[in-house]
């Protein structure tokens, strides 16, 4: 039932306080209290005070806040590229998608950073532009280029952000929600092992990154948890004949591709008269970055892209205020779980690997030299 308001429209803190039944210094420490402050509140009491603020309409006036030394609430939003969607089917767009909606959840508001150096490839600490990350309270950052120094930065001024994926800077604990990329590939290639495939490789991008490594530690701890050799590609050439030559050497009969590489690998295998699944398997080790044709059932995982989105939001708001909950569990052995979050990749069973067969790899032989 919608509550009346008062005659002047304007709804105060007292309105809210007298609805949840409860005094006005108790809802300040629920819209402005520190960390102490707000363990001091139930769970309970907190319900009320926030339906009651659902009922009324109750907007906190940010200029009071100030005067109380409370936050903004206020989060920014940077990323290292120009990543902002431009139709529903952008890569990003879920991970946008997930900030808002946490953010929506959370009550608070959204600052889009976009004018800062780091969009023209250079860390934040070579522009000095840093310091604009505090218009907000905290920061979500986003974007596969970021740079370690601006992370190492950050720390050192106590200032609460969360990326969205794995990073790892010197000497610090960086915060982040992450996609379990080890997880995830692991058990992808126990799948091809359990279909009877014993040469399985992985290819990747060239150049050290937080989610390629994740995924190759994944995929050789299955291979020696099974007795096998580890294979790896780096950046290979399928139009040059020499990697499906290699393939057939070795008697390789399943690829596991990072997400961008699996389509040209398909492509590049049809094109010299293989067919995926039965001469070649392939799985897609994520989604890709640059738009993908469509048509193929991948077999893989796909990355839970607005949930990290979202955990990311949850974090940095976890460290203006402790009483927020993130995705992880409390650990005292591992004070930095509630700082860095992995997050379950959707295993996806497809259509581009099956089980090997006897001649399969007298198959990709002939193929691969034909």
């Amino acid at each position: 039932m919608a509550q009346r308001r008062p005659a002047n429209g304007r709804v105060t803190q007292a309105d809210v306080a007298r609805i949840a039944g409860i005094s006005q210094t108790v809802v300040s420490m629920v819209l402005n209290g520190t960390g102490i402050a707000q363990r001091r509140v139930s769970d309970d009491t907190r319900r009320r005070v926030l339906d009651a603020i659902e009922r009324t309409g109750y907007v906190a006036n940010p200029i009071a806040q100030r005067l109380a030394g409370g936050k903004n609430a206020l989060v920014g939003v940077y990323t290292y590229e120009p990543v902002f969607p431009s139709s529903a089917g952008d890569f990003y767009q879920p991970f946008l998608e997930g900030v808002e909606r946490a953010a929506q959840t959370r009550g608070v508001d959204l600052v889009l950073f976009t004018s800062m150096s780091a969009h023209h490839g250079g860390p934040l600490v070579d522009g000095g532009s840093l310091h604009r990350l505090r218009v907000a309270d905290g920061c979500v950052l986003l974007g596969r280029h970021s740079h370690a120094q601006d992370l190492v930065a950050l720390a050192s001024q106590d200032f609460p952000y969360a990326f969205v994926g794995r990073r790892a800077a010197p000497g610090v604990t960086v915060p982040f929600a992450g996609a379990d990329y080890d997880g995830a590939t692991a058990a992808v290639t126990e799948r091809l092992l359990d279909l009877g495939h014993r040469r399985v490789a992985i290819i990747s991008e060239a150049g050290p990154h937080e989610s390629i490594e994740d995924r190759v530690r994944g995929y050789r701890r299955a291979m020696r948890a099974a007795g096998q050799l580890p294979v790896t590609f780096e950046d290979p050439d399928f139009t040059s004949g020499e990697f499906f030559e290699t393939l057939a050497v070795h008697e390789i009969t399943a690829v596991l591709a990072m997400s961008d590489l699996a389509r040209p690998l398909r492509d590049a295998a049809l094109a010299r008269g293989m067919r995926v699944p039965q001469d070649l398997s392939i799985a897609r080790l994520g989604d890709p970055e640059r738009r993908d044709a469509g048509g193929v059932d991948w077999s893989g995982f796909t990355i839970p892209r607005v949930e990290m989105g979202a955990q990311a939001l949850q974090i940095v708001l976890h460290q203006l205020s402790p009483s927020e909950p993130t995705g992880s569990r409390d650990d005292p052995d591992r004070p930095e779980a509630t700082l860095q979050v992995f997050i379950p990749c959707e295993l996806v069973p497809g259509s581009t690997i099956a089980a090997t067969t006897t001649t399969t790899s007298t198959n990709t032989k002939e193929n691969a030299t034909s």
